[in-house]
């Protein structure tokens, strides 16, 4: 006799809801003008909480490469402005230029309009606990991953 789940499995069913969820943001994304990755990166170079690029890279949890990459392009655009530190030329400073900051304006308007259109299937309670089972999922799969680094076995 098998044992077979009552319902999908749940790393089925996350990866299911999250591509659906993805690709409607990105397609919102996308008709505003942007994307993802250029909402990410114009948001986190607007909030200014890095102090240098690989600092910005970290929290955007890509390699420095890939962000000059982004950087590169959005600066061709005339997204962002690029400038060295006189005092410390290995320092190099990003700010949204105005057409930067109007993308980035029209982009979190989007970014609120998503978010309000995933919120209004849930209720406030229901939030706050899929928040907490999505944490407790993160944390399950990143002490598995430890468990298995260090040569341990679950």
């Amino acid at each position: 006799m098998s044992s077979r789940p009552a319902s999908p499995p749940i790393g089925l069913r996350l990866t299911r809801t999250s591509r659906a969820v993805t690709q409607a943001f990105e397609r919102a994304m996308a008709q505003a003008g942007g994307s993802v990755s250029t909402w990410q990166v114009l948001l986190l170079v607007r909030s200014q909480t890095w102090d240098t690029q690989s600092e910005l890279a970290d929290q955007l949890g890509i390699t420095g490469a890939t962000l000059t990459h982004h950087l590169s392009a959005l600066e061709r655009k005339g997204l962002v402005r690029r400038w060295r530190e006189d005092s410390n030329r290995r320092v190099q400073r990003v700010e949204l230029t105005g057409e930067g900051l109007e993308l980035w304006g029209r982009l979190r308007e989007v970014a609120g309009r998503h978010d309000r259109l995933l919120r209004s299937q849930l209720t406030d309670d229901e939030v706050e606990q899929l928040g907490e089972l999505l944490d407790r999922l993160a944390a399950g799969v990143a002490t598995e991953a430890g468990g298995q680094a260090s040569g341990r076995s679950a």
